[in-house]
């Protein structure tokens, strides 16, 4: 565990709980304390602030934090020694307003900025004006971040630099008819993706010249959004492929090294969802062969600090160069697993002037890392539209061996429609893949979040995957995986036994303690206890009921599932919001989210919520007499699939729309979304327009 409970992990845990800091991979102590800087701005919110303040704590470093007006109560404010306003909710008048940012570095005195990742962390604009006034950038210089930052530019020093690329159209798209031309010359699949973009902001695919043209509209509006900066470029679409990233890290004295890879296949919408270190895939000649690509391509842009340049690989080990972001990466953590390396220490260092303290000969790779990015998503829309709420109950999963968990939240935080929908980033390390899997099986099952939708079913069901534990992967996997959209843990009969045992167990449980009625020893109420000596139960779940018989013996009940027979053991313990439980031998970790008197409960098991209605044999006889909810008829109504602004409308009452027609756009988290007609027909009425908030289920157009 020595290369987990280094720098950046032992700060990401034993920060939040008070623990004594274990010591760093690093030789001593002393390494921490070499001075650097005294003040340093975090021009970021979130869990990338909390993650560079913990480290500036350990260097000894004052830390600012800036925020937004609905950020003031934030985790990163708080822990921050100072703290400055710079603005209203959105980004464009806050976290991107460059005026207040550096009023707020004048204002503190700060020496040097951090960016963190997204936001300004690759403006040129930010970084000269922060130069100007003699303040450090804590990243690259302009020049490297102006060359990496632009798709068009970039690539041309790569094929300069003799690193491998994809064919593609080396200038700016002027226009949608030109794209479809150049798409057509290339041929398809291309890829259609902002200059200045990066996150998997303003990217399309496009197979044909329709989608070409719808790709080129929204890739254009979304990359002006999110950057500032509409232009954009088209190249081939490597089919099937696998990215894989390798990290670097360079100084301002020539040297440059580069850090293993990290694998970032698992994607959706071309954002990454789960990523490790190392990649099974790759063998160690392939691996030096990108890694000393990836530090020619630093050195000729003189790179100094930490960077990650992207591949696309092929089943064949081809590998061709995709992006450099020439910032701290969100997933870095899993690099800093493998090499006991605190990346954000060494960016400090290196922008102080510090050479770097390591040969490549000296980076390891000790283990192995997985990170599963836990956002407030529905995975059950589109593999994750975003969730919006309060956190009314969170629990990280810290407690158990090899966890790290970087977040920026708590108890009572709001998840936003203003910003990422990121709730954290969950990371195990094990000496093996084996073992570092198994423990993010583990931590899934044990983290408590309620009060928003979350995407730890779907992050759980990708880490069980057959074709995933193989490495049998590529950016496609979840849509091949699951082509008709996810649809949580399918239960196998063993399974689906278990989990109705424990689920029958839970409400008998529930159901005793609530004939539990004391007061300092003295029954107010007489109350007669029935002797049940069994419960004969009434189970429905998917739409099929089943029979089961429960009677309890200590903290042990057996339970008979139609037919089959099952003991169940716990401390049922109702008032925790995790309950571990013991079927026949094997052990399972839930958890109740929910208990009606009507016998309905939603029981977290094996990472999905079920939602099952458990009755007596006496209310299920009598349940029969009760009338059902007639559903809603959907087909004439285009209800708003996530919170969000409306973008635009293009129908108006009258209009003949045709299935599949586009009605409205709908930007959640600056990603643009098409919102189209289930069904032909004439527009009744429509019930938003331009600039409106919606709320997830909001009325926004009928048709007759």
């Amino acid at each position: 565990m020595a290369g987990f409970w280094t720098g950046a992990a032992a700060l990401a845990t034993a920060g939040r709980r008070g623990r004594r800091w274990p010591q760093p991979l690093m030789r001593s102590v002393a390494l921490w304390t070499v001075k650097t800087f005294d003040k340093i701005l975090i021009a970021n919110r979130g869990e990338i602030a909390c993650r560079v303040i913990k480290t500036c704590k350990k260097m000894g470093i004052k830390t600012v934090a800036i925020h937004s007006e609905v950020d003031a109560s934030s985790v990163h404010v708080k822990m921050a020694d100072e703290a400055v306003c710079v603005g209203p909710a959105p980004t464009s008048k806050s976290y991107l307003n460059m005026d207040a940012i550096m009023d707020a570095v004048r204002n503190t005195r700060a020496q040097a900025v951090h960016p963190g990742y997204g936001f300004l962390s690759e403006n040129k604009e930010f970084a000269k004006r922060l130069a100007a006034e003699d303040v450090i950038f804590i990243g690259p210089d302009t020049h490297a971040i102006q060359a990496m930052g632009d798709k068009i530019e970039s690539k041309l020093l790569a094929k300069k630099a003799k690193v491998n690329t994809i064919p593609g159209f080396d200038g700016v798209v002027k226009d949608a008819d030109e794209a479809v031309r150049i798409a057509r010359e290339i041929g398809y699949p291309v890829m259609i993706k902002a200059s200045a973009g990066g996150g998997g902001k303003g990217m399309r695919i496009a197979w044909d010249d329709e989608e070409t043209r719808d790709g080129f509209r929204f890739s254009s509006q979304e990359a002006a959004s999110s950057f500032g900066d509409d232009r954009l470029l088209i190249e081939k679409f490597i089919d099937n492929p696998r990215h894989i990233e390798i990290q670097v890290l360079g100084d301002k004295h020539g040297n440059a090294l580069w850090l293993n890879e990290r694998e970032c296949s698992i994607q959706r919408r071309n954002q990454k969802v789960v990523e490790e270190a190392p990649s099974i895939f790759l063998d160690s000649e392939t691996r030096r062969a990108m890694g000393e690509q990836a530090v020619a391509l630093a050195k000729a842009v003189n790179y100094s600090s930490a960077g990650t340049v992207e591949f696309l690989v092929d089943s064949k080990k081809n590998f061709y160069f995709l992006e450099m972001n020439t910032r701290l990466q969100v997933e870095h953590p899993v690099t800093e697993c493998i090499t006991g390396l605190d990346l954000v220490q060494e960016m400090i260092r290196v922008a102080k002037g510090y050479p770097l303290r390591h040969k490549q000969a000296d980076i390891p790779i000790n283990g192995w890392a997985v990170e599963c990015r836990v956002y407030a998503e529905d995975p059950y829309k589109s593999f994750g539209l975003p969730s919006v709420g309060r956190l009314s109950q969170y629990e990280e999963p810290i407690r158990l061996p090899g966890v790290r968990v970087d977040s920026g939240i708590q108890p009572g935080s709001d998840i936003s429609i203003y910003y990422d929908p990121m709730i954290s980033k969950l990371i195990t390390y094990g000496s093996d893949r084996t073992e570092a899997l198994k423990r993010m099986e583990d931590a899934l099952d044990n983290y408590v979040i309620r009060g928003v939708t979350h995407n730890v079913a779907l992050l759980r069901e990708v880490i069980i995957n057959s074709r995933f534990i193989e490495g049998d992967i590529n950016t496609k996997f979840l849509s091949d995986v699951y082509p008709d959209g996810f649809k949580g843990h399918q239960l196998t009969e063993t399974e689906r036994n278990q989990f109705l045992a424990v689920a029958s167990s839970l409400f008998v449980a529930s159901q005793l303690r609530a004939q539990h009625f004391q007061d300092h020893g003295n029954s107010r109420v007489p109350i007669v206890k029935p002797q049940v000596a069994s419960w004969e139960l009434s189970v429905k779940l998917h739409d099929e009921i089943h029979t089961v018989v429960a009677s309890k013996s200590g903290p042990t009940f057996s339970v008979e599932v139609d037919g089959s027979k099952l003991n169940v053991t716990s401390t049922w313990n109702l008032a925790s919001p995790l309950l571990s439980v013991n079927v026949d031998g094997t052990q399972r970790t839930i958890q109740c989210l929910s208990r009606e008197a009507g016998g309905n409960m939603s029981i977290q098991f094996l990472g999905t919520v079920y939602k099952v209605r458990i009755l007596t044999k006496l209310a299920a006889e009598l349940h029969k007499f009760m009338l059902e909810k007639a559903a809603e008829d959907t087909s004439s109504i285009l209800r708003s699939p996530m919170p969000g602004v409306v973008v635009a409308i293009s129908v108006k009452p009258g209009d003949l729309v045709a299935e599949g027609q586009e009605i409205c756009v709908i930007e959640a988290m600056k990603m643009q979304n098409s919102m189209t007609a289930g069904k032909t027909g004439k527009v009744k009425s429509v019930h938003c327009k331009a600039g409106d908030t919606v709320g997830e289920g909001d009325l926004l157009v009928e048709l007759e």
